[in-house]
């Protein structure tokens, strides 16, 4: 029973298939195997020698077959595939995590990188991590009294060129060469900082063609080492001014037994001595609003352009923009400071608008009691290598004037001169001669009328008026006036 037990269990057991023998190397190259059938006396078949002989040959060209077919690529790679061929967004996000150094030697590789390795992006990022803005401290009397955000730097707190910051000029002449001015002469104020720049090696004023002024920062800071001029610098242009006719196209605004004055547009001066009529000096006074970013955020060749002010709408008040606005006025000769004085509460009405412009009074002719006497004589001081000397009837004018929120409204620092006025002084308390100033741009205009008093040997201002462009009133809160 046994016997036929086991006979009975060899019959219906599966054995592999005859197909697995037509198929070998299956498992080898990961095929699926043929379903087995039970084995049968019908199933069994002889294999011949021949057919068993061929499983280890058919096995290798099935695996080669399918090897070259799936791990072969069809495409060869380029060899001449490098990091020039990446896309622009690609090297710029690269380049922007490289020092200024390794940034400048990346721009020495070809043109393509050296436009690239120029992006503001970059550099206003390497920047921005070496300074950062502070607030300016107004001081009077030695005492703080206000302290207002000016989005710069407060320079006059700090030592010169204690952050690296400092100001150059670059003369052009005709044939396009290059005439740079580093040294200069500092006298900080409280809202301005006024440069002169003095040398006995000028080029000659009749071949100059353009005088360019900059603001330039190293780009590697390090406080713990003295500036080099010969190192890696960023150049900012702050101003660009024309000295073709210089004499004939701009304004003497004073002399003395040496020199003469021409004051050229945003404050420069330039000092001609009277005997040879060539540059003895160069003068220009920067005020402290936006000084910083204007030094340092904008490029060799483009000025940093100020962000868009976007007006905040008021619907209660309707007399939104024209009271409560802030005027603080330093006049000084760069050497010493004749006034420093602050106005608050200024107002216009509507009915006071005319011709285009918004008036604010800080001193009226009507009210002696608000007055201000100067301090000193007004001049302004100048020397160079050999001379020294003082122009007198002139001085900067420094005005800051803020909105009712506290913010720069209207910022400026320029040279002016006083002049003599032909009518008498019609006020009882001061019997003198009548000097006037005027100041002039595209955002408003300054009056300033004084009295100098023969006793007392003094002058006063006995009247200030500013008037506000009413564009420029209408663009910065939104009104329609």
């Amino acid at each position: 029973m046994a016997a036929g037990c086991g006979r009975h269990l060899r019959e219906c057991s599966p054995t592999p298939a005859a197909g697995v023998a037509a198929f070998p190397g299956a498992a080898e190259v990961g095929l699926p195997s043929p379903p087995f059938t039970p084995a049968g006396p019908s199933a069994v078949r002889p294999r011949s020698r021949s057919s068993a002989a061929r499983p280890q040959g058919g096995s290798r060209a099935v695996h080669a077959g399918i090897k070259s077919l799936y791990l072969t690529p069809s495409i060869k790679p380029e060899s001449n595939l490098g990091i020039e061929s990446m896309p622009s967004e690609m090297l710029i996000k690269i380049f922007s995590y490289l020092d200024a150094v390794s940034l400048l030697a990346v721009g020495c590789v070809n043109r393509h990188f050296y436009h690239l390795a120029n992006d503001n992006g970059i550099w206003l990022k390497i920047c921005s991590s070496c300074f950062q803005p502070k607030k300016t401290i107004w001081k009077m009397k030695s005492k703080q009294t206000e302290t207002v955000s000016l989005g710069c730097a407060a320079l006059h707190d700090r030592k010169p060129g204690a952050s690296g910051l400092s100001w150059i000029i670059v003369l052009k002449d005709r044939n396009g060469k290059e005439h740079v001015m580093e040294e200069a002469n500092l006298s900080f104020k409280d809202t301005s900082v006024t440069i002169l720049w003095y040398s006995t090696d000028w080029p000659c004023l009749d071949i100059l063609s353009t005088l360019k002024l900059f603001g330039v920062i190293p780009l590697l800071p390090d406080q713990s080492r003295a500036r080099s001029k010969n190192g890696p610098r960023h150049r900012s242009l702050i101003a660009e001014y024309h000295l073709a006719n210089l004499t004939e196209k701009s304004v003497e605004v004073g002399a003395d037994k040496l020199v003469r004055l021409f004051c050229l547009n945003s404050g420069l001066v330039v000092g001609l001595w009277k005997e040879k009529n060539e540059i003895a000096f160069v003068m220009t006074s920067l005020h402290y609003h936006q000084l910083f970013e204007r030094s340092t955020l904008g490029s060799a060749t483009v000025k940093y352009a100020l962000p868009p002010h976007k007006p905040l709408l008021d619907d209660v008040d309707p007399e939104y923009g024209l009271h409560d606005y802030s005027l603080h006025l330093d006049m000084h000769g760069r050497s010493c400071t004749y006034l420093c004085g602050t106005f608050k509460s200024l107002f216009c009405r509507k009915d006071d608008i005319a011709d285009e412009y918004l008036k604010l009074t800080a001193v009226s002719l009507k009210d002696n009691t608000k007055h201000l006497p100067l301090i000193g004589t007004p001049g302004l001081s100048w020397e160079t290598d050999v001379f020294k000397g003082n122009v007198k009837d002139c001085y900067v004018m420094d005005v800051t004037l803020l909105d009712e929120t506290g913010k720069p409204f209207w910022c400026f620092s320029a040279p002016v001169c006083m002049d003599l006025s032909s009518k008498a002084s019609g006020l009882y308390d001061y019997m003198g001669r009548i000097y006037t100033t005027d100041y002039a741009d595209s955002e408003g205009k300054v009056y300033v009328e004084l009295v100098w008093l023969e006793e007392t040997k003094e002058y006063f201002i006995v009247n200030l008026v500013l008037y506000l462009s009413i564009k420029k009133v209408n663009d910065w809160f939104g009104t329609n006036y």
